[in-house]
């Protein structure tokens, strides 16, 4: 009698494995959605990187920084949706849901002062909050990645401040 109960009562409900599947699905496009934020600022970085008169080497320095924090970001969310069985997201934010805005890439920095250029940042800047701000209100984001993805975005925090910071320097 309690093999035939035990047999015909499945472990794990239907119901259980599709919310587990469909929520995997969520939390994946969530996690590629900030890959391609990463993806974006490292772009806009670059390309700023590219227009920096030679007096302003600090910009320089820090930018670098910048895009090897976009990189590490990008590693851990990458491994998170590796983690969660699902394809990691190489592209910028054209195909991206959550925010499209980093910076004009083709055209932001062409013959701008480094105020400008600060400007821009910190615009692009204010794009990264904004996606993971998005991200964390997403109800169906799971403790583990909502604790990873708080954490990137209090350390995208403090480089938007150092931006801002060096922008409102500038005369």
């Amino acid at each position: 009698h309690n093999l035939k109960h035990f047999l015909l009562k499945p472990v794990v409900s239907v119901h259980q494995i599709f919310c587990t599947m469909a929520n995997n699905t969520v939390n994946a496009e969530i996690l590629n959605d900030l890959i391609q934020i990463n993806n974006d600022r490292i772009v806009g970085y670059e390309k700023a990187i590219e227009e920096l008169k030679p007096e302003d080497a600090d910009l320089k320095t820090l930018f670098v920084k910048m895009i090897g924090e976009s990189h590490k970001h990008k590693l851990a969310l990458a491994t998170e949706v590796q983690a969660l069985g699902t394809d990691i997201d190489t592209g910028t934010t054209n195909s991206g849901k959550i925010y499209r805005a980093w910076m004009d890439v083709k055209a932001v920095f062409t013959g701008h002062d480094r105020k400008t250029v600060l400007n821009n940042c910190e615009f692009g800047e204010d794009a990264a909050q904004k996606a993971y701000k998005t991200a964390l209100e997403e109800d169906d984001l799971s403790a583990n990645l909502r604790e990873i993805v708080s954490q990137q975005k209090t350390d995208l925090r403090a480089s938007h401040d150092q931006i801002k910071s060096l922008r409102d320097a500038q005369v």
